[in-house]
């Protein structure tokens, strides 16, 4: 009798371990397989599947690509049970319209005591976790050492933004196109519009046009008059409005342009679409801020840039989070932030920076006290959409200041 309790418990036991749910976790990225994200992601991927069982599917998008098509992928059955996201008004949207999953219960404090408070913060919506962060980023001008120098251009002089256009002057009248734009893709543009926009106004202004509307006001049509001053130049390469970003790395990467507005992304991305997949190197390379603007209400310090991580879908399987808690540890964040892949937000990991431009970026974000998510991302798909449209029309000398700022501001009412 004692025989057969034995065997009928083995029985039981051996079913249940043989029936246990193993997981099939799609996740939706951006990353091409030559990018310096992929090792981590690998790693962690495989390190996942041996320890629990899952399979994780990893599917990769472009850019614009995953942007386009990620909406109707949310409400098909083929969702993505982890998909990447730049935070702000965009997740909000996506958490309204019930397409995230509130993973609130399934992140400890003993996780969330590893990571950025701040960048924890920003994948939350209405008291819900919907998200975990994986990194910040910040927008800078990137120069060309040897164009600028032949140009016979100080940098170190450009703190206004009259300095910076006279440095469009100069590197122009050398025979040098002066700046790379992606036009076609209408978000690279929008960094310039923006970015005056955060010295004009400063984060007061945003703040009190986010909650109360304005986006029409004297400060906001002056970066539109500034931007226009430098289309003035024609300091763009030729065709910019049909080039894509990765046309705008790869330009400035074979060395067809001196500068370029972009985030710190732009190190490998320059390296991966250069014609020789190797791009310029670190010692014929620079960054700096963007310059000052004369009577701006924002501070030389404040940035813009990106609190970057992954949001869960509706119908994600709770070891989808458990594999992204996994994947944002010390030990991979380490090696990524070594290898320049990006800053982490996991504390302590930035001690790994070995890339000059990263420890840089990660300095003055640090510095900061008003480091601005992407206007596209932050004030949700709809405004965002018609924030790119006008950078690029500005950019194309089709639009006026007032007429940019108006279009902002009728997208901001009409999403009240």
């Amino acid at each position: 009798m004692k025989l057969l309790i034995k065997l009928f418990f083995s029985i039981i036991i051996l079913t249940s371990f043989s029936t246990a749910k193993a997981d099939t976790i799609k996740w939706l990225h951006l990353f091409s397989d030559d990018d310096l994200n992929m090792p981590g992601m690998l790693q962690a991927v495989k390190e996942f599947e041996e320890k629990t069982g899952h399979t994780v599917e990893m599917q990769y998008l472009e850019n614009e690509s995953f942007k386009a098509k990620l909406p109707t992928m949310l409400q098909s059955n083929d969702r993505p049970d982890i998909f990447y996201s730049w935070s702000g008004g965009v997740m909000y949207d996506q958490a309204e319209a019930g397409f995230l999953r509130d993973i609130s219960d399934l992140v400890p404090d003993s996780y969330l005591d590893t990571v950025s408070a701040a960048a924890a913060d920003a994948f939350t919506y209405n008291g819900q976790r919907v998200g975990l962060p994986k990194q910040v980023a910040q927008v800078a001008w990137w120069y060309n050492k040897d164009l600028i120098n032949q140009a016979g251009v100080d940098v170190s002089s450009i703190k206004m933004w009259d300095d910076l256009l006279s440095a469009v002057k100069q590197i122009k009248a050398a025979g040098i196109t002066p700046i790379c734009l992606g036009g076609k893709d209408k978000w690279p543009v929008h960094f310039i519009w923006t970015h005056l926009h955060i010295r004009n106004g400063g984060k007061a202004l945003f703040l009190d046009s986010l909650n109360n509307g304005g986006w029409d006001r004297p400060e906001y049509i002056k970066s539109g008059e500034q931007m226009l001053e430098l289309v003035a130049l024609e300091p763009f390469q030729k065709g910019f409005l049909a080039h894509t970003w990765p046309d705008q790395a790869g330009f400035f990467g074979d060395g067809k342009c001196a500068m370029a507005l972009m985030g710190n992304w732009m190190y490998g991305a320059q390296k991966g679409n250069s014609a020789s997949g190797e791009g310029l190197g670190d010692d014929n390379m620079g960054m700096f801020n963007m310059p000052m603007t004369a009577g701006g209400l924002g501070n030389p310090g404040d940035t813009l840039g990106g609190i970057n991580g992954w949001l869960f879908s509706s119908s994600a399987p709770d070891s989808a989070v458990e594999l992204i808690m996994h994947y944002t540890n010390k030990q991979i964040q380490s090696a990524d932030a070594a290898a320049g892949a990006y800053i982490p937000i996991v504390k302590g990991a930035d001690a790994s920076i070995q890339n000059p431009f990263l420890k840089q970026v990660a300095k003055n974000i640090a510095n900061s006290e008003y480091h601005q998510i992407f206007y596209d991302q932050f004030l949700g798909a709809d405004i965002g959409r018609v924030v790119n449209d006008v950078s690029t029309d500005l950019a194309a000398g089709i639009i006026t200041p007032e007429e940019a700022t108006q279009a902002v501001q009728e997208a901001w009412e009409f999403n009240q």
